[in-house]
């Protein structure tokens, strides 16, 4: 015998299956602002430091103040104030020598190869003062061909180029580590809202 409900009584409907909010999966949204943020922070940091060496570059070398063979030049030097010589010169070899004078001995040194550009002039460095105390010191160049010296410091656009690598790898940096903080939120966060529903109404069938 067929059991039938009393008449007028309702018949409850089953409960939709609740679905999980985005505020109960784990890990938080938050972690998507954090990953935005070291690629932004890292991003403007590497441009920061690419326009700062390249603004130092271009006043690398005192141009506007240039002395010829034979020309006696006197300028303030410190331990700590290194000065190069920079020459433009046609490439005759030898190239150009340079002396300096001063308390306690001074000398140059070889500088690291390097070369520095302006729009229609190319310099290459000559000599780094190498001085022990604070002081006046005379420095005279010659070359056997009809060459122009100016002072300025030790980099040009090769030590540029190394000083950009931080410039340029900081970006990729923070973007790839964003990337890779937004994959790994996103994949647990589907895991957890899985996990969620196994355990409210069984396992999800696909």
């Amino acid at each position: 015998m067929t059991t039938r409900p009393p008449d007028g009584a309702a018949r409850q409907p089953l409960a939709p299956p609740r679905t999980p909010t985005g505020k109960e999966l784990r890990p938080g949204r938050h972690w998507y602002l954090t990953a935005a943020a070291i690629a932004v922070v890292l991003t403007v940091l590497g441009l920061v430091i690419g326009v700062y060496r390249f603004s130092n570059v271009l006043d690398a070398v005192d141009t506007d103040h240039q002395f010829a063979n034979g020309d006696t030049v006197t300028l303030r030097l410190d331990p700590e104030n290194e000065q190069t010589i920079w020459a433009k010169y046609p490439g005759v070899s030898p190239g150009p020598e340079c002396d300096i004078t001063g308390p306690d001995s001074p000398s140059l040194t070889d500088p690291a190869a390097d070369v520095f550009t302006t729009r229609d002039e190319t310099w290459t460095p000559v000599a780094t003062t190498d001085v022990t105390r604070a002081g006046d010191y005379t420095v005279t160049c010659s070359s056997q061909a009809l060459s122009r010296y100016a002072l300025g410091a030790p980099g040009g656009l090769v030590a540029l180029a190394a000083d950009l690598i931080p410039a340029i790898l900081l970006p990729i940096l923070g973007v790839t580590t964003a990337i890779v903080i937004t994959l790994v939120t996103a994949i647990r966060r589907s895991a957890h809202r899985k996990r969620l529903l196994a355990e409210h109404h069984g396992p999800v069938r696909r």
